[in-house]
């Protein structure tokens, strides 16, 4: 997670809103065994990820929710916040996979997945942010610093 503030960069307000919109939902749709509501989320996430963040629904609301805050905010690079929601798109896409061949258990699981690393996320450990971390270390070490150059622009917090 990026701790500086920078105009391009996603406020912090939005990429919380974000992980509490992915908890809120699948686990209201477990509760209520409604896999549409994961189905909804993979479609609602979807578009930030192939189009980034003006094609997001979740950031349009949270750019006019928090407006003010936003301002000031901390921010978390738009790389790592689509690498995040990246994640989050194939989980519940393959979740929804499991929910049309009747492996209902198995897309509850990989969709509780998505769940709690929205809940460490937003207790102050980006699970995500550390596999994107380890990602491009390892791009690095194989080859070398012109394919790492997005490493050292991102500070991560563990």
């Amino acid at each position: 997670m990026s701790t500086h503030h920078a105009s391009n960069g996603i406020p912090m307000p939005i990429v919380s809103l974000n992980r509490s919109v992915l908890l809120s939902g699948i686990v209201l749709g477990l509760i209520l065994q409604q896999p549409l509501f994961t189905t909804a989320l993979f479609l609602v996430v979807l578009p930030a990820v192939l189009w980034g963040q003006k094609a997001s629904l979740i950031f349009m609301i949270g750019s006019r929710l928090f407006k003010k805050q936003n301002l000031t905010a901390t921010t978390e690079s738009p790389i790592l916040m689509r690498f995040n929601n990246s994640i989050a798109v194939i989980m519940l896409g393959t979740a929804q996979v499991a929910f049309l061949f009747d492996a209902t258990l198995t897309g509850w699981i990989i969709s509780g997945m998505v769940a709690v690393a929205a809940f460490v996320a937003l207790c102050g450990f980006c699970f995500g942010c550390f596999l994107y971390f380890q990602f491009n270390l390892q791009r690095y070490r194989l080859f070398g610093s012109k394919s790492n150059s997005s490493v050292n622009s991102l500070q991560v917090e563990h």
